[in-house]
């Protein structure tokens, strides 16, 4: 939390046995599902540090995609949305898991950087948050633009590299782009950056998203 964490390489061994923080049901906060019932799997493990990063992630047990699999269906009830985040969840060989949830009808939302693009899952829908690194947004490479179904920037009015988003290749692939004000933990600073996404949603007519969760006091 906060960029303290360890950055740590892909792990593209064990499809079969996976670094796990949690497993919660509660409602996706963030993007295209926002408001909709999901079952979250947190991977531990992320491959960037972020300062600015608002989730713990480092702890976590390695737990087998079959019993990962027993508690989804134990939580999911109606629901039919699981969502895989991290850290970075592609940092970890996450291909059986996917190809197991499939097998239980459920839709698969996986949250990345978009950094790594070994391994992508092809049967999952990919929310890609890119992150400003040595000062400048990197174009997505052609392997996991085609499988994006959604951009999500992060806007900060006072840290250099978040005051805008740029074109790293959405245009060419139609992608949905939304933007998200930083919650930095002050309510100064966070005002200022609600004030400065929604100047740069009309700027690009990008789509504004807000981390409901948060408001709702949920995981």
């Amino acid at each position: 939390m906060f960029g303290k964490n360890i950055c740590l390489k892909a792990e593209h061994n064990d499809p079969f046995n996976l670094q796990v923080h949690s497993i919660f049901f509660t409602f996706q906060g963030e993007g295209p599902y926002v408001g909709k019932a999901a079952v979250f799997i947190r991977l531990s493990g992320c491959n960037l540090a972020c300062k600015f990063c608002d989730t713990e992630f480092d702890h976590y047990k390695v737990v087998s995609v079959n019993k990962i699999i027993q508690q989804v269906k134990a939580l999911r009830d109606k629901c039919n949305l699981v969502v895989i985040t991290g850290g970075e969840p592609l940092r970890q060989n996450i291909t059986y898991l996917t190809e197991e949830l499939c097998k239980e009808k459920m839709i698969i939302q996986i949250e990345t950087n978009g950094t790594i693009i070994d391994n992508i899952p092809l049967n999952s829908q990919i929310i890609c948050s890119p992150k400003n690194t040595c000062g400048k947004y990197n174009a997505l490479s052609p392997k996991i633009l085609p499988h994006i179904m959604a951009l999500k920037f992060l806007i900060s009015a006072d840290i250099d590299g978040y005051k805008d988003i740029a074109e790293i290749g959405q245009d060419a692939y139609k992608i949905p782009v939304y933007i998200q004000p930083m919650d930095q933990y002050s309510e100064k600073k966070n005002k200022k950056n609600m004030i400065l996404t929604m100047e740069i949603a009309k700027k690009h007519n990008a789509i504004i998203s807000l981390q409901i969760h948060k408001i709702l006091n949920i995981e």
